[in-house]
């Protein structure tokens, strides 16, 4: 095989070359784009590579014109448009793999480079992790490397000189980009990496179906990433709250909320009835939160935070359930500092100013769940007693009946409470929580779902603690009075009754993994563990140190380097004062270069000259082989002669011997003719 690809003339090498590093370039692409679009870019590739390896003509226009308006009318069938990023990465991916077949000249060629490095930065769109970034640097060596053999004409050059000029010229532009990420303003909107509406994130939803939390427990991304100052709370007590759902139809859980106009993007929004009554006690826990993109409106902190979290560029406010939400959704990496107090008490101080929504059941729904109410109404010990005794009360049913925390409790029928009461006695946690608020509203106790995540894990390289998908949770919150007339909500985690290790740091359930961590895991648990956490750390640094460098940042370094109080406007002008400065270096290097030759025509230069002297005067425009042939007709052949045409093989032969700094060294030690 490397024989046959080494026989191979120049374009055909050259092109099965740009379309390995074509193909990388789309390679990441695959998982975002249409079935058809991949299979059919492949195929494209795969045609061309072997046209290119058989020596055979590329096909005519009307092959290109027909797989075009396949392509657009494909498009129109996946996204109903032609308009917007799903869309246009495809027609992107699609023509640029097109494009091969026309590549008959460099000007196609070129046309392909540069399409190259476009389709390379929409892969950015979609992800801007630390493995995309290294994907793209080797794509960008790739394109490199490619250009550079294109712009070496003469004979067949191998592959590895390109790519070392490729690798030299991406380091000494390396300074340049460090300088640009540093320097340039990111000024909002116009900075950042173009976001979806429409795309949905895996994550916390704006409603709860019964199962759809028990998904995300098969979901190992990372949600969030916590710093804490000091030392961290208790594991059980990492309640990071996220969506409240008050209403239900009876298969849904949707949230206090004003419905939006149907034509928007939001399915709902929560209401802002200002900050509710909320009362902290005791020293707040602080930490720092770097969160994932989740295209949704809400910030997750500590219940419960008092002051809005410290976020640059959107707006925070309170909802009254206690929940914080940005003006937009965030859709991109965001890091933000917050302060909690554990200890804290918030809602309604009487039940006569709670909304009648907080009581409220679907009717015809759990027929039975309403009738073990009405039982536990009768019993004496629980006939008139308040919400704390009919919460414990329920609490020691699911502790001493048998009830069990799976991953897999089977799809639920249209009666979901009724099910986990009597029948399947066994769900994830959004079955056991809703299951317990429709009993507890049937025994007419006011009650809500709050959703989010709880517990997490501590990389012990870095010492962040990660919360992942498969850390989402959902508890109740519980109106209960206290002393003197006064009530509040109190949060009442019916998972843990269940499974008590739910909320702390011995049981979490775990999807399956895959062949290769299942392998490491079984040879050595902690290896797998440590690779996985260093790992992470790497990537949180990722975060940290690129993707999270804003604005502020921007200007936290202007003051390091003596600004008192820099502004966008001095980044720009230390930007614009270091690029005057690189383009002066680069003008003065230009012009010493230009006063130097090419070293092989120096010494060139030098052998006319000593010919000169020997009286042997040859026209400037003599390459060596006519010297050469004079140099034999006047002295005969000899060491000279040799010399010349190893001088000019070394220039125009397709596989040269030697080096220039041997002919250099053996130019000092000829006997030149007197």
């Amino acid at each position: 095989m490397l024989k046959a690809l080494n026989a191979l003339p120049r374009d055909g090498r050259d092109t099965l070359f740009l379309l390995l590093v074509i193909g990388w370039v789309i390679l990441p692409q695959v998982q975002h784009l249409p079935w058809w679009c991949s299979a059919l870019a492949a195929g494209v590739l795969l045609w061309r590579g072997w046209l290119a390896f058989v020596s055979r003509p590329l096909p005519g226009k009307w092959w290109l014109l027909g797989l075009l308006a396949l392509t657009i009318g494909a498009t129109l069938l996946s996204h109903r448009t032609l308009l917007g990023r799903d869309a246009g990465v495809t027609l992107i991916v699609v023509l640029l793999a097109l494009k091969t077949l026309e590549l008959r000249a460099r000007r196609d060629a070129f046309v392909i480079f540069f399409l190259g490095f476009f389709t390379m930065l929409t892969n950015f769109f979609f992800s801007q992790s630390l493995l995309t970034a290294a994907a793209m640097l080797v794509a960008l060596l790739g394109l490199l490397t490619a250009l550079v053999n294109a712009h070496m004409p003469v004979g067949k050059p191998p592959l590895a000189d390109a790519a070392r000029t490729a690798g030299w010229m991406a380091l000494v532009g390396a300074p340049v980009m460090v300088v640009l990420f540093l320097l340039f303003p990111r000024l909002a909107p116009l900075w950042g990496i173009p976001s979806d509406a429409m795309s949905g994130r895996s994550g916390l939803s704006s409603t709860m179906q019964i199962g759809n939390i028990a998904s995300l427990a098969l979901d190992e991304t990372i949600a969030l990433r916590v710093k804490f100052e000091g030392q961290p709370p208790p594991q059980s007590d990492l309640y990071f709250r996220g969506p409240v759902f008050t209403r239900f139809d009876g298969r849904e859980w949707l949230p206090l909320t004003q419905r939006l106009d149907p034509s928007t993007s939001a399915r709902f929004l929560p209401r802002l009835l200002g900050p509710p009554n909320l009362q902290v006690r005791g020293a707040p826990v602080r930490y720092e939160v770097t969160m994932e993109p989740s295209n949704r409106p809400w910030l997750m902190v500590m219940d419960a935070a008092e002051k809005p979290p410290e976020l640059s560029g959107l707006t925070t406010l309170m909802t009254s359930e206690l929940q914080w939400v940005t003006n937009r959704p965030i859709t991109d990496l965001v890091r933000y500092k917050a302060e909690s107090y554990p200890d804290f008490s918030f809602g309604p101080a009487t039940a006569a100013a709670l909304l009648p929504e907080y009581r409220e059941l679907p009717v015809g729904f759990n027929p039975r769940t309403l009738q073990l109410a009405q039982d536990m109404r009768r019993d004496p010990r629980y006939a008139n007693a308040g919400p704390r005794v009919l919460v414990q009360a329920v609490m020691d049913r699911l502790r001493t009946q048998g009830y069990s925390y799976t991953l897999d409790p089977g799809v639920y029928g249209r009666d979901t409470a009724d099910e986990f009461w009597f029948d399947r006695k066994e769900g994830f946690c959004e079955h056991i929580a809703s299951a317990f608020v429709v009993l507890m509203r049937a025994l007419d106790v006011p009650a809500r779902i709050v959703t989010g995540y709880q517990g997490g894990e501590r990389n012990n390289v870095d010492g962040y603690w990660t919360l992942r998908q498969s850390d989402a949770h959902a508890w109740a919150e519980v109106w209960m009075p206290g002393a003197s007339g006064t009530g509040s909500w109190v949060r009442v985690d019916p998972t843990s009754a269940v499974a008590p290790g739910r909320t702390g740091a011995f049981l979490r359930l775990r999807p399956p993994q895959g062949v290769v961590a299942s392998a490491i895991g079984a040879m050595n648990p902690t290896l797998s563990a440590s690779l996985r956490a260093a790992w992470e750390a790497v990537n949180n640094s990722w975060n940290q140190w690129v993707l999270n460098y804003t604005q502020s940042k921007q200007l936290n370094l202007l003051k390091d380097i003596g600004f008192e109080s820099p502004s966008w406007e001095d980044l720009s002008y230390v930007l614009i004062g270091l690029v005057v400065a690189v383009a002066l270096c680069g003008a003065l290097w230009t012009l010493w270069e230009r006063s130097r030759h090419d070293p092989w025509l120096r010494l060139l230069q030098r052998t006319r000259e000593q010919l000169r002297k020997a009286g042997l005067d040859l026209p400037s425009t003599a390459p060596p082989r006519q010297m050469a042939a004079a140099v034999h007709q006047r002295y005969g052949a000899g060491a000279l002669t040799d010399w010349l045409l190893r001088l000019e093989q070394l220039r125009y032969a397709r596989d040269p011997q030697g080096s220039l700094a041997a002919l250099q060294r053996e130019f000092n030690q000829l006997a030149w003719p007197k």
